[in-house]
């Protein structure tokens, strides 16, 4: 498969959820909206930024996940109470990321193929041994520097388009949170020398360390991914933030 240019340009404009969730964000920052304070209806939303619900909920969602809107199922979102304001590690997608410094994200798609799961890999997923699971090997580029190696497991029962995919093009992460909206997700950092695939699709020595983030996503009760990525250390940082 061709290596292609992500479908949003660096520098270019913002997806359209993210302006969205940056309207509602400012707006509770500057006390538009105070804490306890119901949002605009995800229909009010739509219709202002003339997007589609999907789109709004995103935006919503992504908010809930980091402490700063509560959600009522049936009744609406509203900004939460300032101690449920909390840090948190967030699913964060690598092209967002490198779009965010304005530069050029690139990926690559090594392996797309369907597997068999051996009793480790099922175990993950609650599924019998040798049951299909999707497999995905990719590597993100900044600037044409190899930042990340991704090598990711998919259950096809919640994506079953997962290989119809072309993720060139839209990251799995981004194609995952619209499929399946997150309701847990666990995960390890460790340093971590890279495995000989990891290392040559790198482009590094085995001996130097990486950032290494072991994650694993669910959806209503269902794990949806589980992922490895390795990041070389003198290629990356692991940045976030943090809120009284």
């Amino acid at each position: 498969m061709a290596s292609k240019s992500s479908s949003v340009p660096a520098g270019g404009p913002a997806p359209q959820y993210l302006k969205v969730k940056t309207h509602l964000r400012e707006g509770i920052a500057s006390g538009r909206w105070r804490p306890g304070e119901r949002l605009p209806s995800e229909s009010e939303l739509t219709e202002q930024f003339g997007v589609s619900r999907m789109t709004v909920n995103r935006a919503l969602r992504e908010l809930h996940q980091e402490g700063m809107v509560d959600r009522v199922q049936g009744v609406g979102s509203f900004v939460a109470e300032l101690h449920r304001i909390a840090s948190t590690l967030t699913v964060r997608d690598v092209h967002e990321e490198i779009a965010a410094r304005n530069h050029r994200h690139e990926a690559k798609v090594h392996v797309l193929e369907a597997i068999k799961a051996d009793a480790e890999q099922a175990g993950q997923f609650g599924l019998r041994a040798g049951a299909t699971l999707f497999h995905s090997v990719i590597v993100h580029r900044e600037n044409g520097v190899a930042i990340q190696c991704e090598d990711r497991l998919v259950n096809p029962a919640v994506a079953p388009d997962y290989m119809k995919q072309d993720f060139e093009r839209v990251t799995p992460t981004h194609y995952l949170l619209e499929v399946a909206p997150l309701s847990e997700a666990r995960y390890t950092i460790e340093a971590e020398m890279p495995n000989a695939l990891e290392a040559r699709l790198l482009g590094m020595p085995r001996g130097e360390p990486c950032l290494v983030v072991k994650r694993a996503t669910s959806s209503l009760g269902r794990t949806v991914t589980s992922v490895r990525l390795v990041h070389p250390g003198s290629r990356y940082f692991l940045e976030g933030s943090f809120q009284a």
